[in-house]
Parts: C-alpha cells; structure tokens; sequence
C-alpha cells in the first residue's frame, strides 16, 4: 500500500485550506457560506510553503470531498506540488460502504487508515477533534474551523512537529 514506511499527513480540506462551512449543490459544485474574506482552498498555497522543506512528507486525503468527488477528482483542486504528494484517500469505496465511514469519528477514520498503511510516521491537520485515540493525540494539528492552517498557533504547531517527525 502506498505510504507503507513513509511519512504521511493526513489532510482534511473543511476548516484546513478553507472556513469549514462549506456546502454542496447539485449546479453550483462545492460553495463557502461565509464571509466575503474566504474563498474555496485559500490556504493551499500556505500549505505548500510549509511542507516545501518536507519533501518526503506524502498526503493522505481524509476529507468528505473524496466521498462526493472521489480522490482523483479532489485531487486535481490541489496545485500541481500538492497534487504529486497525494497517494490515497482514507475513504476506500472498494473496502467500505459510504455510510459506515461516515458514522465513524475523524480521528477513527484516520487511525484505521495508520493500521492498514502502516506509515513510519504520520501527522493530521483537521479542525474535527472527534476520535482521535489518546495515545496518538500529540499527531493531530488541531485547525481554526474559519482560520484553517492561517491561524499563527496552528502554524507553528504544524511546523514544530512537521520538525519532529521529519529527520
């Protein structure tokens, strides 16, 4: 599997790249109820800034935009740089039914996502603090669910332990 021994993120994309108020409709695509100051994946480019240094650092998508667009369609929302890390999503359509992951915490998703991909390493960037097993806390960045990663606390928490888990 992908990411077996690697060093992984885990990216969620409401509340991470943009406000997590982030709705769907059927003509309009994927829309911000918001104000006027955000826009859809703002913070990409930050993201990318941030995990420049870490080139061996590979994405695992775990978002709901992979359950209505799929992993490649969301994929191909991420600039070029970002898009050459993703590897897979933590959402299997093959593996699972769409309800039974949806019923399950973030956090949970993303640890069955460590057992089953067995990464050296891994960190989570995700403003949902549902599920995350006590003793992985310390690899979750909690996120502003406006703000996302512009928010300078979550910044420096992602870049001290973007340090630490990369040599």
């Amino acid at each position: 599997m992908k990411g077996t021994g690697q060093f992984v993120l885990y990216l969620d994309i409401d509340g991470v790249l943009h406000h997590e108020n982030c709705l769907w409709h059927p003509r309009r695509g994927a829309y911000l109820v918001a104000p006027e100051r955000y826009s859809l994946f703002q913070h990409v480019g930050l993201l990318e800034q941030m995990l420049e240094p870490y080139p061996q650092v590979q994405i695992v998508l775990s978002t709901s935009w992979v359950l209505r667009y799929g992993c490649s369609a969301t994929t191909k929302r991420l600039p070029p740089a970002l898009q050459a890390r993703v590897i897979g999503a933590t959402f299997h359509s093959r593996h699972m039914r769409d309800d039974d992951f949806l019923y399950l915490p973030r956090g949970q998703q993303v640890f069955e996502d460590v057992l089953r991909r067995r990464p050296r390493e891994w960190l989570a960037l995700d403003d949902n603090e549902e599920g995350w097993p006590r003793e992985h806390a310390h690899r979750h960045v909690h996120t502003h669910m406006y703000e996302g990663i512009s928010d300078p606390d979550v910044q420096a928490e992602f870049q001290r332990k973007l340090k630490e888990m990369c040599p």
